[in-house]
């Protein structure tokens, strides 16, 4: 592996909203930019104000970025979870043990914040190690 970060991309994960990228790669540490229910294809919120709809597509927009750099949730060591209630927490967080909940679970934190981007309930963003 390259010591050079390297940007990873993916056409199955919505375009960032920023000057940023989906994910960098250096060297076999991957750093996943926050996910929102973005559609892909659209670039349009889904979830119509729905936390677990919006959970479901952030962590879909999440795994095709673990996939595009060639692993999955099962090397994710971090993800920080932001949401706009923490009421929405136990409802999130079943969800998110869908995806995380099987073996070694990452560390995580979670925060409520403010605001989210394009008025987001939640985002994710991870660490992940590859092999």
């Amino acid at each position: 592996m390259s010591s050079q970060p390297t940007a990873v991309h993916t056409d199955a994960a919505p375009a960032p909203v920023g000057p940023y990228n989906q994910a960098v790669l250096a060297g076999n540490v991957l750093y996943c930019s926050g996910q929102i229910a973005l559609d892909p294809s659209s670039g349009a919120m889904v979830g119509a104000g729905e936390v677990e709809a919006e959970t479901h597509q952030v962590l879909r927009n999440l795994q095709a970025v673990l996939k595009a750099a060639g692993t999955g949730p099962h090397r994710v060591v971090r993800t920080t979870v932001f949401l706009l209630d923490l009421a929405d927490f136990a409802r999130v967080n079943a969800i998110y043990a869908e995806v995380f909940g099987a073996g070694v679970s990452p560390a995580r934190a979670c925060v409520q914040v403010a605001a989210l981007p394009k008025g987001a309930k939640v985002e994710i963003d991870a660490i992940a190690v590859l092999d």
